[in-house]
Parts: structure tokens; C-alpha cells; sequence
């Protein structure tokens, strides 16, 4: 898979857990940011997303927000 998958999450989310391990699952690499210490990573992902919480997932442009798992099998080809 040539997209580029990157994670907007916090280490106390729930959903954030169960995307990566979806993705450990799924043998997908992805970027991870922290948006709960990096404050350019969170200003960056309410710009893209208009949303304050997390996850929010992008493969390539599409972005989910929340663990879509049938959304993200989708978007990846699983």
C-alpha cells in the first residue's frame, strides 16, 4: 500500500488503542502524533478536521475520525 497513514490520538483514548492495534493486526505502518503533548500536531489536526477529539485517521486525503473499522478496511484494501 503506497498511502500514507498517520494518526491523530492521545495515550489515554480508548478508540486511539483500538485503531493501532487494528493496524498491528493488519500489518499497516503508520505515523502516530501526539496531539496530548504536541500542541503544533493538535492545532494541526483541528485545521484539517474541524475536531477536537481523537482518533482522527488519515489514509492518504481520506480522513476518519473515530474507529471506523469497515471505513478503514476500505480505505486501505482489506
Amino acid at each position: 500500500m503506497d498511502k500514507k497513514v498517520v494518526i491523530y490520538s492521545t495515550p489515554t483514548c480508548h478508540f486511539c488503542q483500538a485503531v493501532k492495534g487494528f493496524f498491528k493486526e493488519n500489518n499497516v505502518e503508520y505515523t502516530e502524533y501526539d496531539v496530548s503533548t504536541d500542541q503544533e500536531k493538535r492545532a494541526e489536526m483541528i485545521e484539517k478536521s474541524g475536531q477536537m477529539g481523537v482518533p482522527v485517521v488519515f489514509i492518504g486525503e481520506e480522513m476518519t475520525i473515530g474507529f471506523d473499522e469497515p471505513k478503514l478496511k476500505k480505505e486501505l484494501g482489506l
